[in-house]
């Protein structure tokens, strides 16, 4: 599996994933990249058997992937893949809701996590490395398409760059792992008919616009 294709999660790749040990693998393969099993297991505390059969669930079901030309006899590295989930209509189907809910709570875990961790790292980070990162939080008025709009451009800049890391032939001294964040998310939005002129104007939606962006 080495194509830069992002894959479409179905019902039965989302019960697979919903597992504390692969959620576990997946955030740990996105934060440092590319990893075997037995450097996995050291820091979850699993033994290497386990951790390699959560490795090739997570294969199967298309969250990661065999890194090619690398490794030695059967040591095998693994990165993360690139997938989407519809999450709002596996919640919505009680055949996957739980496992929606499992997954989708461990991500906001997981953001919330890596954000305070950075803070702590970031007292000793190099000021060139603080000053070529961002932290950013914008409120705007958008229409839907404007929203859909916003999210396909910004999802084929990140595209880009992790077309460009992937085919990198290998790291520079200047290189390092970075964690992107992204979410555009309506608030005030109701049951309302969508194709309406006020689809979704339930409620106050806050400041027509405000902006925080923090270097690093």
């Amino acid at each position: 599996m080495t194509d830069d294709k992002t894959r479409s999660i179905d019902a039965a790749a989302l019960k697979g994933l919903a597992h504390p040990s692969r959620l576990r693998l997946l955030e740990l393969l996105e934060r440092h990249g590319e990893a075997t099993a037995t450097q996995l297991a050291a820091l979850t505390g699993e033994n290497t058997g386990a951790t390699s059969y959560h490795l090739r669930q997570l294969e199967r079901y298309g969250f990661i992937e065999d890194v090619p030309g690398r490794g030695r006899g059967k040591e095998r590295w693994w990165r993360a893949g690139s997938f989407s989930m519809d999450g709002d209509r596996f919640r919505r189907d009680p055949d996957t809701a739980q496992a929606a809910e499992m997954v989708l709570a461990q991500v906001v875990r997981q953001r919330g996590a890596e954000l305070t961790r950075w803070l702590e790292e970031s007292r000793t980070t190099p000021r060139a490395w603080i000053e070529a990162s961002v932290t950013s939080s914008s409120g705007m008025r958008l229409t839907r398409q404007e929203l859909a709009d916003l999210v396909g451009e910004v999802s084929a800049v990140l595209d880009i760059y992790r077309k460009r890391a992937r085919d990198r032939p290998g790291d520079t001294p200047d290189t390092a792992q970075v964690v992107v964040h992204f979410d555009a998310l309506p608030f005030g939005v109701g049951e309302a008919d969508p194709d309406g002129a006020d689809a979704g104007r339930t409620g106050s939606g806050g400041p027509d616009s405000g902006e925080a962006d923090q270097p690093g």
